[in-house]
């Protein structure tokens, strides 16, 4: 697959006299899992609406290989959107349409594929996130790591370049967190996906970060590798991230 490269220059965000963001740059590295990272109420969100389109910054730009997503006119816009997959902080999953339908209805909307093809593409996103056996189901009637799976099924049943995922383990229990954060992972290095994850979990930061911006203040403070963010002696970063005893002892 080719260039999969996305930046942010400059982006700017408010919503009346509410300043939520202030020329935050950031490049994303290809083919990894970028993490973005910050305290409840930083801007975390905001900003991946921003990247995904369903927020204008107010200045600023977001770059899809090259191309200026905001600046764009309804036709580029709508190619864009084509590779980007979303997996939603509460999963986002339609509850009058069963599983299948759920997964299925990108395919539907986006491609001209029969309902054979569109069928084939769901079972096997489905079977990648171990839920075979499920189509049939409503969403009321799985667990909440179940919705999370379907939610990574339908992000990359339009075989994305790009995924976003906005708090994938909130609401999640330890272990449950522990196996999403890895089927991210595997998804993003298989299919050479550029990631984007917002997250306040450390222990997802520090087992499948990549790349990693540390957002306070409505700006940006802070980026590097997981390794850097063991290291670093930047204040702010040590504060958000040493302040449970479990990573302090991960740092020892």
């Amino acid at each position: 697959m080719i260039s999969m490269s996305i930046e942010i220059k400059n982006i700017c965000k408010q919503f009346g006299d509410n300043k939520v963001l202030e020329d935050v740059s950031y490049l994303m590295e290809p083919g990894m899992v970028n993490m973005i990272i910050g305290k409840s109420g930083c801007g975390k969100s905001v900003l991946l609406k921003c990247m995904v389109g369903l927020i204008t910054p107010n200045a600023g730009s977001v770059l899809f290989d090259g191309d200026d997503f905001h600046a764009s006119d309804f036709e580029k816009k709508r190619e864009i959107r084509k590779n980007i997959g979303m997996l939603f902080q509460a999963s986002a999953l339609f509850d009058s349409l069963t599983v299948n339908e759920n997964v299925a209805f990108p395919l539907q909307m986006f491609t001209r594929n029969s309902k054979k093809e569109i069928q084939d593409r769901v079972d096997f996103c489905l079977e990648r996130v171990d839920l075979n056996g499920v189509g049939h189901l409503l969403p009321s009637e799985i667990s909440g790591g179940m919705k999370k799976r379907v939610g990574i099924a339908r992000a990359i049943a339009m075989r994305p370049k790009y995924l976003f995922c906005d708090e994938p383990n909130s609401g999640l229990d330890p272990l449950t967190a522990s196996l999403i954060d890895k089927l991210i992972q595997e998804i993003t290095h298989e299919y050479s996906m550029t990631t984007i994850v917002v997250s306040h979990d450390m222990n997802s930061v520090t087992n499948i970060g990549d790349k990693i911006m540390l957002l306070s203040e409505r700006t940006k403070v802070w980026e590097g590798s997981k390794e850097n963010l063991m290291n670093s002696d930047n204040a702010v970063l040590n504060e958000f991230v040493f302040v449970s005893d479990f990573m302090k002892d991960k740092r020892k």
